[in-house]
C-alpha cells in the first residue's frame, strides 16, 4: 500500500473517531477525548493526538444542536436548506423571490419548531435542564447555521464546541432582517443625471420592497406570536382542568382509604372478639368433656353396683 493511501486511511479513522467523540453523552466527553489521544499518541500519531488533546468540552446548548445533527439528520438537513432557498431568492433578481422568501421562512420556522421539540426532549432525556435560556441558545445557533448554509466559512455541524453566532448579518426572519452585502472597495464613477434618477428610483423601490417584506415577515412573526400565545393559553386551561380532576379524584381516593381503613379496625375488633368466644367456647367444650367422662364412669360403677345387688337379692331368693 503507497505512503498516500496509507496517510489518507489514518485520517478517515480519525474523522469518524471524532464524529464518535461528539456523539457521546456530554458527560463522556472529556475522558474519551483524553482516552482517545492517549492511543493516537501511543500509536505514533503525534500530530493527531495533539489535536484531539486540544478539543474543547461542548457548552451543554453546542452539544444538544451537535446531537440534533447526528440524531435528527432529516429536520437538521430541512432547516439548512431553507436557508439555502433563503439565500438564492434574495440574491435573485426574479419577480417571484418574495414569494420564494416566504416559503423559505415558512419551512425555517417549522424546522426550527421541530428541532427546538427534539432538543427539550433529548436534554431532558440526558439529565440536562431544558431551561427556556438554553432552549434559546440553541435556537439561535440552528439559524446561525442555516443563515451560514451557502459560505464556505460555515462551522462544521456535529462538532460544535460553543453556540455560534450569525455571521455578519442579523438573522434572518425576525422582524428586521436583511442580507448586508459587503461594500465594494473600488471607488464607483460619477453617475449622470439621468443615471442618478434612475439609481434613485432603483433605490426607492428596493427600499420599498425590502419595507414591504420585513413588515410581511413581522406579520408572519406576530401571527406566530398569537398562536403561540392562544396554545399556551389552552395548555394553561387544560393543565388546570387536569389538575382539578386529579385532585378531586385525589380526595375521593383519600375517603375511600379511610372509609377501608375503618372497616378494616372494625372486622379486625370483631375477628378479635369472635376469636375469644371460639376460645372460650373451647375451653367450654373441653370442660364439658371431662365432666362426660366422669359422668360416664360413674354410670358405669351404679351398673355396676345395680347388678351387683341383682345378683345378691336374686340369691337370697333362692335361699329361702
Amino acid at each position: 500500500m503507497r505512503k498516500s493511501e496509507t496517510k489518507a486511511g489514518l485520517k478517515n479513522d480519525l474523522e469518524r473517531e471524532i464524529d464518535a467523540l461528539f456523539n457521546l453523552p456530554l458527560a463522556e466527553f472529556t475522558s474519551a477525548r483524553n482516552e482517545l489521544a492517549a492511543r493516537l499518541k501511543k500509536s505514533g500519531q503525534g500530530e493527531a493526538a495533539v489535536f484531539v488533546k486540544t478539543l474543547s468540552k461542548p457548552s451543554v446548548s453546542a452539544w444538544a444542536v451537535n446531537q440534533l445533527y447526528w440524531n435528527h439528520r432529516a429536520a437538521f438537513d430541512r432547516l439548512i436548506a431553507s436557508g439555502e432557498q433563503f439565500h438564492k431568492a434574495q440574491t435573485s433578481r426574479l419577480a417571484a423571490k418574495s414569494a420564494d422568501m416566504r416559503d423559505a421562512l415558512d419551512a425555517r420556522r417549522e424546522a426550527l419548531t421541530q428541532l427546538a421539540e427534539f432538543a427539550a426532549s433529548l436534554l431532558g432525556n440526558s439529565g440536562h435542564n431544558p431551561a427556556p435560556e438554553t432552549i434559546h441558545r440553541i435556537t439561535t445557533t440552528l439559524e446561525a447555521l442555516s443563515a451560514y448554509a451557502s459560505r464556505s466559512d460555515a462551522p462544521r455541524p456535529g462538532r460544535l464546541t460553543q453556540d455560534v453566532d450569525p455571521p455578519g448579518f442579523e438573522l434572518f426572519g425576525s422582524s428586521s432582517s436583511v442580507f448586508v452585502m459587503p461594500k465594494s472597495k473600488e471607488k464607483p464613477a460619477p453617475l449622470t443625471p439621468s443615471q442618478k434618477s434612475k439609481s434613485d428610483a432603483a433605490t426607492k423601490r428596493a427600499a420599498a420592497d425590502q419595507a414591504r417584506r420585513v413588515a410581511e415577515m413581522r406579520k408572519a412573526n406576530i401571527a406566530d406570536a398569537r398562536a403561540a400565545l392562544q396554545e399556551a393559553k389552552r395548555s394553561v386551561t387544560e393543565a388546570r382542568a387536569k389538575i382539578q380532576s386529579l385532585e378531586s379524584g385525589q380526595k375521593k381516593v383519600l375517603a375511600d382509604a379511610k372509609e377501608t381503613e375503618k372497616r378494616k379496625r372494625e372486622a379486625e375488633e370483631h375477628l378479635k372478639k369472635a376469636t375469644a368466644a371460639a376460645e372460650e367456647a373451647a375451653r367450654r367444650a373441653k370442660d364439658v368433656g371431662v365432666e362426660a367422662q366422669a359422668a360416664a364412669r360413674e354410670l358405669k360403677d351404679a351398673s355396676r353396683r345395680v347388678e351387683e345387688a341383682s345378683k345378691e337379692l336374686e340369691k337370697l331368693f333362692r335361699e329361702e
